[in-house]
């Protein structure tokens, strides 16, 4: 159920992205990257970036920095890549002995505590990459949060082999 709200809100961002950009002022467009806590109700997201796989068709990963300045009990459900098939939301955790990778549906967002997803962490897959993701070029990341709340930013794409 929770792939078809998910599908559900993916499809609704992608049919909305386009009116919502058309009414953007220029001068309020905030920085690569990043999207301010005056943009988004107490969201700010930083340090946004795409990485590529080295082999072509695999997953692309999916990094920021997010701080929460919000209401409490509001989780971050979904992360959502312009040119990418689906998304999952992953974390690690230890089972039997070793770390392995694990889907997760929702992440608590706390006011105060900041979150980093990067690799060996939190961290967003973007399976069935397309041809429009670019090392070079910018993707468009939309996060959606459990009380309704978008923010949309454009992340630089970057190659398997970059800084990630």
């Amino acid at each position: 159920m929770s792939s078809i709200r998910n599908a559900a809100l993916m499809l609704l961002a992608g049919a909305l992205l386009p009116a919502l950009a058309a009414c953007s002022d220029e001068a309020d467009t905030p920085a690569q990257g990043t999207v301010t806590a005056e943009a988004s109700a107490g969201l700010t997201v930083s340090n946004a970036r795409v990485v590529l796989p080295p082999v072509a068709g695999n997953p692309a990963a999916v990094y920021f920095d997010l701080s929460y300045e919000g209401a409490p009990g509001v989780t971050l459900d979904a992360v959502d890549i312009a040119g990418a098939g689906m998304t999952m939301i992953h974390d690690y955790a230890e089972s039997a002995g070793k770390m392995q990778m694990v889907m997760t549906d929702a992440v608590p967002l706390d006011a105060g505590t900041p979150l980093s997803f990067a690799p060996g962490g939190l961290h967003v897959m973007a399976m069935d990459p397309s041809d429009a993701l670019k090392a070079g070029g910018n993707a468009k990341v939309t996060l959606t949060l459990s009380n309704g709340m978008t923010a949309t930013l454009d992340a630089p794409v970057r190659a398997a082999g970059d800084e990630r």
